[in-house]
């Protein structure tokens, strides 16, 4: 595709040198190291590095033109922008030949419950015979067809290529986790979303946006800018309001505290389940049993259903999606054990995550939770203590480990953690093997303990210094209890 043609629609473009000139762009590039044919590279602007300086290197390793910010001493031609984040973004859309104009977007953000809410929603999108594609924290699903993916709302040039395969594919509609890391660096924009919804506000990534005001703007952009057409609202979160003020669009409301459009009342919570009544005013209600269990997945499920009215989806479709929807990976999901005692895998790895996970196993727990968690390295620092204070007050007995310390040393982390778990007087342990830290749980429990590994969920990895090395506790569990068994069998011959 020929430069002109992809810089056409780039609002942010003000100035073109070597204009005369218009190469054939083969490929989209982000980091200029990357050897390629026909290149177009972008210099974006970070916290640690300006890739200005790399353009150079970018052009030697075969890009032909330039997307950046101020003049270059390169002998290609540079497209100048105000902004090279939001210009890679357009251009990349451009690239893979508009594939979101092809598509129906639906955008879900928040702290917690985006995951289980794309989840809910592509299940109901089932039900009404739609062809639903996610992009979130647990990758990318184009139909029943799994998609690599990196990240949470991927990179512009990954987002696009993706977004092109499901359209090609045959998907309708594509329901998407928005991060505010992603608004923030103007990942989507020209995107504009059919219906999206907020979810809740509570500390996390203040590694990056340092204050918890910056991250609630953040996740405003979504709704303050153009970039929605129709909304669904939490009311039951404080912020909630603030948000509402400032929309500019249609929007209806969900929750079970407060005055909503959509609300559940009557809720049953038990060890597997959830039932509530779906209620929508002056619409007699209908009862609704998931098989995911705790009362954030009341919302998760308001939240798919309050999208799904506004996608014009039936009340009967809402209802067998909603109960079709057997697991969300690393949601609250109990692990086939076989044993008297239960293990809940959990990707809680915040502060109100955690209590929410805990305060749900609380409900139907017989004996002791025994709580098996840590916090990543290189992230938000603060909420270290506030989780380890939380684990001192809701669980039995915690056993803190390591969590993907990337850099940092896991004994500093460790420390941090304890300097909240230890006022509380409450029983731990500190186990910094991840794999030894679950086998003491898991010798330790007994009929009717729940033991909770948080923090993980659907990951696969440990992220130490720089490099992943494999970890699912869903086979690491499996091991364990093998190697359990044999031992025992061992002493029971001995």
């Amino acid at each position: 595709m020929q430069l002109s043609s992809l810089i056409q629609d780039v609002i942010e473009v003000v100035e073109i040198v070597r204009e005369s000139e218009n190469p054939e762009i083969e490929t989209l590039i982000a980091d200029s190291r990357q050897k390629c044919r026909n290149g177009l590279f972008f210099c974006i602007s970070g916290g640690r590095v300006d890739a200005h300086t790399f353009a150079p290197q970018a052009v030697e390793n075969g890009c032909v033109a330039i997307v950046c910010e101020r003049r270059l001493e390169v002998s290609v031609p540079q497209i100048i922008v105000t902004d090279t984040r939001a210009a890679m973004t357009r251009i990349a859309a451009a690239f893979n030949g508009h594939p979101e104009k092809r598509l129906r977007l639906v955008g879900i953000t928040g702290t917690k419950g985006k995951t289980t809410t794309t989840y809910l929603f592509k299940s109901i999108c089932e039900a009404a015979g739609v062809t639903c594609g996610i992009i979130g924290t647990t990758g990318c699903i184009a139909g029943r067809t799994k998609l690599p993916s990196k990240l949470t709302t991927p990179d512009p040039i990954e987002m696009f290529q993706i977004l092109r395969k499901m359209a090609d594919a045959g998907v309708q509609i594509v329901c998407m986790e928005v991060s505010a890391h992603a608004l923030y660096l103007r990942k989507l924009a020209g995107i504009r979303f059919e219906a999206a919804a907020y979810t809740n506000l509570s500390q996390d990534h203040l590694d990056f946006f340092e204050t918890m005001e910056n991250y609630f703007k953040a996740k405003r952009i979504l709704f303050n800018s153009g970039m929605v057409k129709n909304a669904a609202i939490n009311v039951d979160e404080e912020t909630a309001g603030t948000v509402i003020e400032e929309l500019s669009c249609p929007y209806v409301t969900y929750g079970i505290s407060a005055k909503a459009d959509l609300y559940a009342r009557d809720i049953e919570i038990t060890e597997s389940s959830v039932s509530f009544k779906l209620k929508l005013r002056d619409v007699p209600g209908m009862r609704i049993h998931l098989l995911l269990t705790g009362m954030f997945n009341v919302y998760n499920a308001l939240a798919a259903a309050s999208l799904s009215m506004i996608m014009g989806f039936s009340i009967d479709q809402i209802k067998t999606g909603l109960e079709s929807l057997v697991s969300v990976p690393g949601r609250v999901e109990m692990l086939p054990t076989n044993t008297p005692y239960r293990m809940i895998l959990d990707y809680s790895h915040s502060p109100d995550a955690l209590s929410n996970i805990l305060k749900t196993v609380r409900e139907f727990c017989r004996g002791r939770i025994i709580l098996v968690f840590g916090c990543g390295g290189d992230r938000d620092k603060g909420k270290r203590e506030m989780m380890g204070r939380i684990a001192g007050e809701m669980a039995d007995f915690s056993i803190l480990t390591s969590d993907n310390p990337r850099f940092e040393d896991p004994y500093v982390i460790l420390r941090a953690i304890e300097a909240g778990i230890r006022p509380t007087e409450a029983d731990y342990e500190v186990i910094e093997n991840r794999r030894e830290a679950i086998r003491q749980a898991m010798e330790m429990a007994v009929g009717g303990d729940i033991i909770v590994l948080a923090g993980k969920g659907h990951e696969t990895y440990q992220d130490i210094a720089g490099v992943k090395h494999p970890f699912d506790e869903k086979e690491v569990v499996q091991e364990l209890l093998a190697e359990m068994a044999k031992d025992e069998s061992n002493r029971t011959e001995g």
